[in-house]
Order: structure tokens, then sequence, then C-alpha cells
């Protein structure tokens, strides 16, 4: 029979699935819309809009970065 673990684990590292820090691509005139959107809402404590900002960037394809899915 195995001995069993006395210690911890390490910590879990998750991703931001709000995606609140989702980089705007440079010289996109909707990621940077997005981008003053989530600042403001965050300003104004309203989280929910934040996220869906962050969403919005982060899901905002360009030519240059297309994500295989």
């Amino acid at each position: 029979m195995t001995e069993p673990k006395r210690t911890m684990s390490p910590p879990v590292h998750l991703t931001d699935p709000y995606n609140l820090d989702a980089k705007p691509f440079p010289g996109c005139d909707v990621c940077t819309a997005l981008d003053k959107q989530r600042k403001e809402a965050r300003e104004q404590g309203r989280a929910a809009a934040a996220a869906t900002a962050g969403i919005e960037i982060a899901n905002h394809l360009h030519k240059k970065r297309r994500v295989k899915r």
C-alpha cells in the first residue's frame, strides 16, 4: 500500500474568465471605444459592464489576430 500524501499541493492559477485585462488591438477604433467603456465602467463601479467590454475586446477579431477555434 502507498503512503498517503501529507503536504499540500501548489496553488491553482486560473485564467480570468471575464477578460478584464484583455488588451485592445492597436489602431482598432472598436477596441479603443470598448477600452474606454471598460475604464469608465470600472471608475463607476459597474463590474458587469466592465466585464462585458473586456469580453468584447477579447472576442473582437482582426485580420492580423485570427484565432483558430
